[in-house]
Order: C-alpha cells, then sequence, then structure tokens
C-alpha cells in the first residue's frame, strides 16, 4: 500500500491569495460558515475584507506562491511582472454552479479510518496524513466506496487557505482524467479544529511508482501510449473546454494517478493557476514548480502561459519513452539530466532505440516510440508560441494509440498481474531538496529542439 501512499502526498496543496489571518471558529465556520477574504491584485495597500462563504471563494489571485516542501523551484520574485498581467478573472464559485461535495464530520472519519489509525495511513508529508478508508455510496447503501481521506496538519491560516482552495477549485472541475474530490470536513473535536478532504481511493498508485526502477514490472508500451492519451484529456480540459482555463504548472509523473482500471488521473492541483485574461499573453507569477519540468521561459522570467504546460507533457512523453526521471541525481553525472542525455540519440534514428526503456519489447515499441518522440519535439520547442495546444497534441497521441492496438495483449496481461511493489516511500519523495534555479541549473534549458533533431542555442 506504500506504493499509493507517495501519490497522494501533495494532494493539499493550493496557495489561494488574499486571505486574511483571521481564523473563524468551528461553529461559526460551519454554521454558514464564513471566512474572511481579500479579493483583488497585490499591492501594499490594505484591502477591505469580505466575507465569502467556503461555497464561494474565489481563485487565486496574483502573485503569491507556497514553497511545498520537497520537490519544487524555489520561489523568486522575477522582472517583467505587470500589473496588467496579473489582472486575472476569479474562477467561477461553487455557489454558481452545482456540486456534489459531501460534507462530513470528523466522527464520520474516524469510523471510515479506524480512528485514523495508522495501520490504514498510506501516506505522510509535510501537509499531513492521508489514510485508506470506506465509507457508503449515497447511490447505493449497500455498498461501500474507498476513498483516500488528507488530514491538514497543524499549519496555521496557510494550510487553511490551501484547504478552502482544494474545496474550492475541485468543487467546480470534474473530468474523468482529473482526481475526483468526493467531500470535506471542517470540524472540531477534543483537539481542536480538524480540516480533512475526501477524495476517490486511487489503487494503483502513480505513473513514476510503475516507471521506476523499482517497480516488480514494467509499464508495458500500449499502457504507456494509453497514459500519455489521458494525460492529455485532463491538459485539455484545464486549457481548452471550460469557460475559465486553468494551468496546472505542476504536471509530473507523480502527480498522475491510475485507478483500478488503469484509467489515468491528473492530481495536485496545489500550484494551479488561472489563465490569462482575455487580451493578455501571459500569468506573471513567482517561479514554482519541479525541477526537470518547468518550462524554460517561465523559470528565466516568470511568465506563465498553458504552453508552460505542454512543456512538461513533452518531459513526460521522454520520461514514458524511456523509464527515466527528468533529473535523476543518483545515475552518473552525464546522464542525470534527461534531456540532456538524450540530446545525442536524436538526430540518428539507428541511435534512437538506446534511449528507449531496455526493459520493453523494442520490436513492437520502436516505430511509435519514434512517433511519440517527434510529439514531444514539438511540445520542447524552446519559442513556447510555437509548441502545440493540447488539443494538437490529444489528436496525434490518438493516431499513435489507434495504430498500436495489436500490443493491446500485453497490456491486459499487465492489468491482471499482482499490484507493484517499491522500496521508497513517502518520506523519501518529502526529503527531496529544493532546487534554486539561480545555482547554475540554467544550463538544463539553453538548447532548442525541433521534430528531427537538437541543437544548442
Amino acid at each position: 500500500m506504500r506504493t499509493v501512499a507517495a501519490s497522494y502526498q501533495g494532494f493539499l496543496s493550493f496557495a489561494p491569495e488574499f486571505v486574511t489571518t483571521r481564523f473563524i471558529h468551528a461553529h461559526s465556520l460551519w454554521a454558514m460558515k464564513c471566512f474572511s477574504f481579500y479579493s483583488g491584485d497585490k499591492t501594499d495597500e490594505p484591502k477591505t475584507p469580505k466575507s465569502v462563504s467556503v461555497q464561494s471563494v474565489n481563485f487565486p489571485g496574483a502573485d503569491r506562491e507556497i514553497g511545498r516542501s520537497g520537490s519544487e523551484l524555489n520561489s523568486q520574485n522575477v522582472p517583467g511582472t505587470s500589473t496588467e498581467s496579473m489582472v486575472r478573472p476569479s474562477l467561477p464559485s461553487m455557489s454558481q454552479r452545482p456540486s456534489n461535495l459531501r460534507v462530513f464530520t470528523v466522527s464520520e472519519l474516524k469510523s471510515a479510518t479506524k480512528n485514523f489509525s495508522r495501520s490504514v495511513m498510506i501516506g505522510e508529508g509535510g501537509f499531513g496524513c492521508v489514510y485508506k478508508g470506506s465509507i457508503k455510496s449515497t447511490e447505493d447503501p449497500t455498498t461501500k466506496l474507498e476513498i483516500a481521506v488528507k488530514q491538514l496538519g497543524k499549519r496555521g491560516m496557510q494550510g487553511h487557505k490551501e484547504w478552502i482552495t482544494e474545496v474550492n477549485v475541485l468543487g467546480v472541475v470534474e473530468h474523468p482524467n482529473l482526481v475526483k474530490l468526493v467531500g470535506y470536513c471542517a470540524d472540531e473535536d477534543e483537539r481542536g479544529m480538524q480540516r480533512l478532504l475526501i477524495y476517490e481511493f486511487m489503487p494503483k498508485g502513480s505513473v513514476e511508482d510503475h516507471l521506476s526502477i523499482r517497480s516488480d514490472k514494467p509499464l508495458p508500451w500500449a499502457m504507456r501510449l494509453r497514459i500519455a492519451q489521458d494525460a492529455a484529456r485532463g491538459l485539455k480540459y484545464l486549457h481548452e473546454e471550460m469557460d475559465f482555463q486553468i494551468i496546472f504548472r505542476d504536471f509530473k509523473s507523480s502527480n498522475i494517478l491510475l485507478d483500478e482500471q488503469w484509467n489515468a488521473k491528473l492530481s495536485d492541483f496545489g500550484l494551479a493557476r488561472l489563465g490569462p485574461s482575455e487580451g493578455l499573453t501571459h500569468v506573471s507569477t513567482a517561479v514554482v514548480g519541479t525541477m526537470g519540468y518547468a518550462a524554460p521561459e517561465y523559470v528565466q522570467t516568470g511568465r506563465l502561459t498553458s504552453k508552460s504546460d505542454v512543456w512538461s507533457y513533452g518531459v513526460f512523453l521522454y520520461e514514458l519513452i524511456t523509464g527515466r526521471r527528468p533529473l535523476d541525481r543518483n545515475r552518473p553525472k552525464s546522464e542525470q539530466k534527461l534531456l540532456e542525455w538524450i540530446r545525442p540519440y536524436l538526430s540518428d534514428a539507428k541511435k534512437f532505440k538506446q534511449i528507449v526503456d531496455p526493459r520493453l519489447e523494442q520490436k513492437d515499441t520502436l516505430k511509435s516510440a519514434h512517433k511519440l518522440a517527434n510529439i514531444a519535439n514539438r511540445c520542447l520547442v524552446r519559442n513556447p508560441k510555437l509548441r502545440p495546444k493540447m488539443s494538437e497534441v490529444l489528436e496525434k497521441i490518438n493516431q499513435i494509440v489507434d495504430a498500436s492496438t495489436g500490443t493491446e495483449s500485453a497490456q491486459q496481461s499487465y492489468k491482471n498481474s499482482a499490484p507493484i511493489k517499491t522500496s521508497h516511500g513517502t518520506t523519501a519523495k518529502n526529503k527531496r531538496r529544493n532546487v534554486d534555479i539561480k545555482t547554475g541549473e540554467s544550463g538544463w534549458f539553453g538548447w532548442m529542439w525541433n521534430p528531427k533533431h537538437v541543437r544548442t542555442c
């Protein structure tokens, strides 16, 4: 069960802006449970707070970020931040959209998790613990629904803000390739205020777990293609299919979880931001994210667009092709940075097979891996304006999947196999060091991709 554990470690990490430092007591909170919020742009002038229900909390505003322990770039101020680019519409509130979120009591969740027993704890991170539990289905009370319960640690107002935003955001977005938020809880017991989030349980863990060299069985190629397809669908939904745009900003293999049927779903919206308002080209923010996935223009300028996610998706495609992490300090120095390591092999078709995951059956893989690499190269073009939209990426991925139906038998065999076992746990992930982009990592982005070859700038 520890495999699933690591997958949930970052769920509770949203950073809504302009929330005051006043925390309302539990009884007033849930009797119509209002919080004091600031809304608007970040300035040095005091704002007048307004009281907002938990079901009408605005989406994060302007430029203030949170460092999350473990895997992100350090926050920093960046040049060229314009006030205009920071003015963005608020996320439509839950009061404006139908919501099926359930409100739980602490007592109900204690019962569901054996009183938060360590025997059912599946994750422990900087934001609290995650427990596996079960509750009665609202549709059929005779059946049980498996859940993952995230218990927020005692982190003061900042953790409280993150809790509110997670409820607000996951309460208004819904897609088969996004992890579902079942409900929430803000209740008081003998230990004080308890804030919890309840998600659908994802029993197969994260894609990162299955790509790991510690995995007993490698993901078959056909399944990797289907995961790439599912992830592209999730990003396309966030970018293009709503009346507002969400930029994920922390797209990576550990944030892609797998359900019982091996469907891939995006998780952990802790660093997400609304896209730019109509007529604006970007959103300016402090630079946070995961080293190895962050787009170069975002790292260098703090200017965020949906094309930043497209870059990260391109990195992920090479992760699927090679079975390697984007940044792996445990490998020889020349192989630690994935995009630099693969660069010499991309201009020669005969050399290309040397970067394909050796655990795969190459006779069934090489041709479609070439095609997938071409898509990755389009996503990794230096100029973000030349990168494709996710709808265009998905169209190409669909073509590769359709042409690879002959490998479905291997995928079915893997689905029927026992769950993977990994020797690493959540604690190790939480101790990944923060990487400061000012300390010599800039060479990581110092070159340009095109669909056929890579050359230095």
